[in-house]
């Protein structure tokens, strides 16, 4: 199989070394983190730059990002690759959890479960995804989410629970 070479596209992505970051996390609320993370006072995580996300609100127990994908998450169907999506909606399941929580408490996945509705395009343009809580615990939290195009066309929804524990200095690191 040879590859037509004239037809080839890249990308570039950069990122901020998340170690900094990271720093301040053990001692942020999570909404405090967020608050951080919108006012551009703390740098997002590089999966955000890979992924082509942003956060749009946070707020207790909610958050929302956007998302634009791009060729390069199309799978051999030319469609947007599910793990796209699913990434979103783990990345807002978690958010929303952590928006919940004090200073020094992280969370960790134990669960995730995404149903596909519709497939995903570039015609659909940019993507909303929402997470919200819909329990919290003392040990675990349950987060509910949906992914939907800038105009409502719901395209995938998600439920998580996630483990909360004490935060491990030096756990988070390289």
């Amino acid at each position: 199989m040879t590859t037509n070479t004239s037809a080839q596209r890249s990308e570039t992505f950069t990122w901020i070394d998340p170690a900094i970051a990271l720093e301040q996390l053990p001692r942020l609320s999570g909404l405090d983190y967020f608050s951080g993370l919108r006012d551009g006072s703390i740098a997002p995580p590089p999966i955000a730059s890979l992924m082509n996300f942003d956060l749009i609100d946070a707020r207790y127990g909610h958050v929302e990002f956007q998302c634009w994908p791009g060729e390069a998450h199309y799978n051999p169907l030319g469609i947007v690759h599910g793990g796209l999506a699913c990434t979103l909606l783990d990345t807002v399941l978690g958010c929303a959890a952590h928006s919940t929580l004090e200073a020094g408490i992280g969370y960790t996945s134990i669960d995730l479960a995404v149903k596909y509705m519709r497939p995903i395009t570039l015609q659909k343009g940019a993507l909303r995804a929402e997470g919200s809580v819909v329990k919290t615990g003392s040990r675990v939290i349950f987060t509910e989410g949906r992914l939907s195009t800038a105009d409502g066309e719901l395209l995938a929804t998600a439920t998580s629970t996630l483990l909360i524990f004490p935060h491990q200095p030096g756990a988070l690191t390289t």
